[in-house]
């Protein structure tokens, strides 16, 4: 009985254990699938910063406008 009720909560925990790190193995792997490359990155700061100096050439209309 002594023995049972040492190795049968032993056995749970180690089961435990072994899912969490299933688990986390799982969810590191879907991080290295989701990043983005340099080449993509690059891409998407060159189309924002495109996307900012034609705001601000339409700001400056604008403001020439007004004035």
């Amino acid at each position: 009985v002594v023995l049972t009720l040492v190795i049968g909560p032993a056995i749970w925990m180690f089961r435990n254990l072994m899912a969490e790190v299933k688990r986390i193995d799982i969810l590191l792997n879907r991080t290295r699938e989701d990043y983005s490359t340099k080449a993509e990155l690059r891409e998407d700061m060159r189309m924002v910063t495109e996307a900012l100096y034609r705001l601000e050439d339409k700001l400056d209309k604008v403001l020439e406008k007004r004035l």
